[in-house]
């Protein structure tokens, strides 16, 4: 009966032990199967990380998990945190905590949990596609209540209507006058009897502006507007004599057909009058200017010029005390007077002369100015400007006398003052030339001077 009951007891307790056993199994057996506390959410997406959708690493609802917000500095994870893509994450060997902080991705990131996919700022709220959509569309429907809602009348009075602006631009039209009608009322203004001297002279210069250009300059003849201003020049007043001279200066100028009307008009023999005769300085340097431009390429002219003894009177000018600052202008028109006549003599072997050119080579024919130039005693005046102190009027004379080497080389060497002048002059502007070359200009404006110099020294020594 002992034995019974010792044999039972034995039972039991290997039964206890069973069912402990199995008990430490199963619990061995869920805790391999639950998740780690600390699992930690991944990004998954393309190999070029370009969704930035997240997912856990086990099949559990991501909402259990809190969503960790990193900075941009290490922080210790506490486990059931879940990271956002990007994250740095570290494991500190001395604390044994995992430690996170911010990627280099900022600004706005994407996550998907589950039902919701939206936007995510870097405070953590999120906002669904629909959301924004919606908010957009209120934001739509404010503007257009707030333009609704203006006061229109304010803005109106603003504004000018349409209608009201096209009769204000019909009206400038109506204002608006071409230079013929411009022309023809300065004109008229000029030719009213009630009409002062200083209207005049307004209407003369208003008129000079006009004319520089081409088209304006012939209607001016087709008006009978530069028979006018021809006639002007004999006017009492000496404004008017400088005005008128200065209008048909302006319109002659670069216009052959102008010039021309000019010749025929008889200015030629008016403006020289003015010249020969006592007139201030202003008026005799507009008249200059006018003489000129009317010669200028235009070989009948120069003709007519040297028949009315033209060279007799700018001679007599150039002698003239008180003409000192005329005189660089007098030479000046010597000079291309003589210069044309020698370039449209030099026709290229390439060049076939048209039979206009072949007229323009006879006309320059009868153009004789170098003998003239002799027979004036132009070879002893122009050496004169040499003395000046001015550089320009140096250079002007220089090329003149250059220009009157072939007729007037034998006066040159037997005037002993103008060797003087080239050798004083030769050493001034060698010195010149040196000062140029210090501060770095080589072929400088004295350099083109001391050229000249030299040119006339070596052609002054040749038999």
């Amino acid at each position: 009966m002992m034995m019974t009951r010792r044999i039972i007891m034995q039972r039991k307790c290997k039964l206890g032990l069973s069912i402990a056993l199995w008990l430490v199994s199963v619990g061995l057996i869920c805790a391999h199967n639950e998740k780690s506390p600390t699992a930690l959410s991944i990004k998954e997406g393309s190999d070029d990380h370009s969704k930035g959708e997240e997912t856990l690493l086990e099949d559990e609802d991501s909402e259990d998990l809190e969503v960790f917000r990193p900075t941009d500095k290490w922080q210790t994870l506490k486990p059931g945190q879940a990271v956002p893509a990007g994250s740095h994450v570290r494991l500190n060997l001395q604390t044994g905590h995992r430690e996170v902080k911010i990627g280099e991705e900022a600004g706005l990131k994407y996550r998907s949990d589950g039902n919701r996919q939206g936007t995510m700022n870097m405070h953590g709220s999120s906002f669904t596609a629909e959301e924004l959509k919606e908010a957009l569309k209120k934001f739509k429907e404010g503007m257009d209540d707030l333009v609704d809602t203006k006061d229109e009348d304010a803005v109106r009075a603003q504004f000018r209507p349409i209608e009201e602006l096209k009769k204000d631009m019909e009206a400038l039209d109506m204002l608006v006058e071409t230079d013929v009608q411009v022309m023809r009322r300065l004109l008229n203004q000029f030719n009213n009897t009630n009409s002062t001297n200083e209207e005049k002279i307004t209407a003369l210069l208003d008129l000079e502006y006009l004319v520089h250009q081409v088209d304006n300059a012939r209607n001016l003849v087709s008006m009978g507007g530069m028979q006018l201003v021809i006639n002007v020049l004999n006017s009492t007043d000496i404004r008017l004599q400088e005005s008128a001279a200065f209008v048909l200066g302006s319109a002659v100028s670069s216009n052959p057909s102008v010039q021309v009307e000019a010749i025929e008009g008889g200015a030629l023999q008016k403006l020289l009058t003015l010249l020969a005769t006592q007139r201030p300085i202003t008026v005799k340097k507009k008249v200059l200017f006018a003489v000129a431009s009317l010669l200028r390429h235009f070989p009948f002219a120069q003709s007519h010029f040297l028949k009315l003894g033209g060279v007799q009177v700018l001679s007599e000018l150039f002698q003239t005390p008180g003409t000192e600052p005329l005189r660089v202008r007098i030479i000046t028109v010597l000079y291309d007077m003589i210069i044309e006549k020698e370039l449209i003599s030099q026709v290229g072997m390439d060049i076939i002369p048209d039979s206009s050119h072949q007229e323009r080579l006879r006309q320059y024919a009868e153009v004789s100015l170098l003998p003239m130039l002799v027979e004036q005693g132009w070879c002893r005046l122009v050496p004169e400007l040499l003395e000046s102190p001015e550089h320009d009027y140096r250079e002007k004379a220089l090329r003149t006398l250059l220009a009157m080497m072939a007729q007037c080389q034998t006066q040159y060497k037997q005037n002993p003052a103008l060797t003087a002048s080239l050798s004083e002059l030769q050493k001034q502007y060698q010195e010149l030339v040196l000062t140029e070359q210090d501060v770095g200009e080589q072929d400088g404006y004295f350099s083109e001077i001391l050229a000249l110099v030299d040119s006339m020294v070596v052609k002054m020594r040749q038999v």
